[in-house]
């Protein structure tokens, strides 16, 4: 498998990450044999370093720096929250059309750091609703089956924060099979033939040593993401193509 590049420059490479795929080698999925650095790594034939993560079933694009000093940089841009980073995702239900997620999370059990000792965070989330479906079948204990296609900008990076806040919220983002809904996932899975988390970083842009010097990244969704959205009818209105 060759990973898409969407962004080379002589300090920084972004490809997209297909969902499924883990960043890099880790004890909670010890019998995973392909990372992603290590693939792009072979691939471009030179060391990389991550600069963020992505959960393994969350597709979209991943940045690695190419040396130490853009490593620096760009974990402290992230670290600051001076990356703006936007994710697109299905979620059961209509949430309303534009708002704040302002919810602390605390470090979950198999993220515990001694540094933190397990305690709470600020997490802020902001969401725009881009489109909405209904379908006739009943689900659960509803009647019918509503989705929407959202819009995310996290201005923090806690784990699992998106999927964590959009369950709090109570629209849980369809596929997650540790916050999320098992009704819903059941009838994505045996109706639509869905099997993934559809939730994709989509957009990402900062400055990493100069306002003169800006890196905007795009990424259409990839295939399976896109399949589900159009089953649904769940397209993305043109002006949202490139948010920045």
């Amino acid at each position: 498998m060759h990973l898409d590049i969407l962004h080379r420059d002589a300090d920084f490479v972004a490809v997209y990450k297909p969902a499924g795929l883990l960043v890099h080698r880790t004890f909670l999925d010890a019998h995973e044999t392909r990372f992603c650095v290590q693939m792009l790594r072979d691939q471009i034939g030179c060391d990389v370093f991550p600069c963020h993560r992505l959960d393994k079933p969350t597709s979209g694009i991943i940045l690695f720096a190419l040396n130490q000093p853009a490593l620096q940089q760009a974990l402290e841009a992230f670290a600051t929250g001076a990356v703006t980073k936007r994710y697109l995702a299905i979620v059961r239900g209509w949430p309303p059309p534009t708002g704040e997620i302002d919810y602390p999370l605390r470090y979950e059990d198999d993220d515990y750091d001694a540094r933190t000792g397990g305690r709470i965070q600020e997490a802020k989330t902001a969401f725009q609703r881009l489109a909405t479906t209904e379908l006739p079948q009943p689900v659960g204990r509803y009647p019918t089956a509503r989705y929407s296609l959202i819009s995310l900008h996290p201005s923090t990076g806690r784990k699992h924060q998106l999927r964590r806040h959009l369950a709090h919220l109570r629209h849980p983002i369809v596929g997650d099979t540790r916050h999320g809904d098992g009704a819903q996932n059941r009838f994505f899975r045996q109706h639509l033939d869905c099997h993934r988390l559809l939730l994709t970083a989509s957009d990402l842009a900062f400055s990493p040593d100069s306002p003169l010097r800006e890196i905007r990244i795009h990424a259409r969704p990839d295939l399976d993401f896109r399949a589900a959205a159009d089953q649904l009818d769940l397209s993305e209105p043109s002006e949202q193509t490139h948010p920045f």
